[in-house]
């Protein structure tokens, strides 16, 4: 029994040297002294079961200290990890998604014959919406092409006569001008004539100045024997060549301005017919006249045709593109206005995010950044970017703009509209819905 007692103590004593001096160190269980025989099994089994319990907190209070440095590392990198990273990022939960929501109203009045589609049904582009009686558009139309037809008859009978005189009128003033054109090619021919004779002249005095100089140089050596009398002959001859060339050239001149006063003459003759020829029979600008009249009305009814054809077609009111049917009004029987609203459509091929940040997030964000939008409603996240910032902060816009002059001023950090476009590939099932809330994140850095 006494060997039994003395193991719980040994143990203790092992864990109090495995502490390593910093942890408490345990004390042993003191008993009151019992006989052997009064100690009972169950007192020493619960004896042990103490010890055992307090090794055993003793060893999770030295793994605990062992942990927890290791523990306070982890921690200090994580925090710095998470604030490069958040450092990189700027996020708001102020932002939504717009899209284009137009207002389908009608174009001519009428009452509606038939309504094709309900609230939140989704359209093709030209789907038809909405059909207005079109009877009185029909016999509008009917009685346009009447009318079409009645002036274009009135406008060929004042045209039967015109072309006989026109055309003859046309000829003399078409010959006229011929002639004009004629007679100025003519002054044109007689200039260049004139200028290559004043260059004949040209020539032949130089060349005539040169043959007298020849012969007043020769003139002295064939005296002094230098060269025969042949070659002096030869040169007076040239001499006198080249002075008749000289006289004939200036003839040429002569000749050649006078064509040039007969060319301008006839110039001055053909322009006067023409003008003749412009006066035309009176007539004929009274027939013309009258044509042209029956041309306009002509026009005009046809103007008024394909008016009357356009309000036919819009009895038939169609989706402008592909979006959804919302707060529809329309029903049959109603009598509709031009101009009145009858439904709306969302186009939900186009939409974008508007996200409000504030002015302090701005200070790194451009356009082109890429942007991770995380949309509520799905639960997807969506990839874009940047397309603009706005030009002014929202309150800007409000009705009532703020007036920091008058009163007591309070600095309050004001919000600036992003515009932000989803990648190609983003919204193909067309889920996203103007109005939808999301949480853009854009990496700035």
């Amino acid at each position: 029994m006494a060997a039994t007692q003395d193991k719980p103590l040994e143990t203790i004593e092992e864990q109090n040297r495995s502490t390593e001096g910093g942890a408490r160190r345990l004390q042993p269980v003191e008993t009151p002294p019992r006989t052997n025989a009064e100690q009972a099994p169950e007192d020493q089994e619960k004896s042990r079961e103490e010890e055992e319990a307090a090794a055993r907190t003793a060893q999770r209070k030295n793994r605990l200290k062992r942990i927890a440095p290791l523990v306070l590392v982890i921690a200090a990198v994580g925090a710095l990890l998470w604030w490069l990273h958040s450092r990189q990022y700027e996020d708001t939960d102020d932002a939504q998604i717009d899209g284009h929501i137009s207002q389908i109203g009608s174009r001519v009045a009428g009452y509606v014959t038939a309504v094709h589609v309900e609230d939140n049904q989704e359209v093709q582009a030209g789907q038809v919406l909405v059909e207005i009686d079109p009877r009185d558009y029909q016999v509008a139309l009917d009685r346009a092409k009447a009318e079409l037809a009645d002036s274009q008859a009135q406008a060929v009978a004042a045209n039967y006569n015109v072309p006989i005189t026109s055309v003859a009128t046309k000829s003399q003033i078409e010959s006229a001008g011929a002639d004009v054109q004629n007679a100025q090619s003519a002054v044109a021919a007689a200039h260049k004539n004139l200028d290559a004779s004043r260059a004949k002249l040209q020539a032949a005095t130089a060349n005539n100045v040169k043959a007298q100089n020849d012969v007043q140089r020769y003139k002295g050596l064939v005296e002094r024997d230098v060269i025969s009398k042949q070659q002096y002959d030869a040169a007076v001859a040239a001499a006198q060549s080249t002075a008749a060339d000289v006289e004939s050239s200036e003839d040429g001149v002569v000749a050649a301005q006078e064509a040039v006063t007969q060319a301008e003459a006839r110039v001055v003759q053909a322009k006067a017919s023409l003008r003749n020829a412009g006066t035309g029979p009176r007539q004929v600008s009274v027939t013309e006249a009258r044509a042209t009249s029956a041309k306009s009305t002509a026009a005009k009814n046809q103007a008024e045709l394909e008016q009357a054809a356009l309000n036919l077609q819009y009895t038939k009111i169609t989706a402008p593109s592909h979006g959804v049917v919302g707060h529809r009004t329309s029903e049959v029987g109603q009598y509709v206005q031009p101009g009145q609203a009858l439904m709306s459509l969302v186009d939900i091929d186009s939409v974008w995010i508007t996200a409000n940040f504030k002015e302090t997030q701005l200070r790194h964000m451009q356009q082109g950044q890429p942007v991770e939008i995380k949309v509520d409603a799905t639960g997807r996240k969506y990839k874009g970017k940047v397309l603009a910032i706005g030009g002014a902060s929202g309150s800007r816009f409000s009705l009532f703009p703020p007036e920091n002059a008058t009163g007591n001023y309070v600095k309050v950090v004001q919000r600036i509209p992003v515009r932000i476009v989803l990648d190609a590939d983003q919204n193909k099932d067309h889920s996203l819905r103007p109005g939808m809330s999301v949480e853009p994140s854009v990496k700035v850095r």
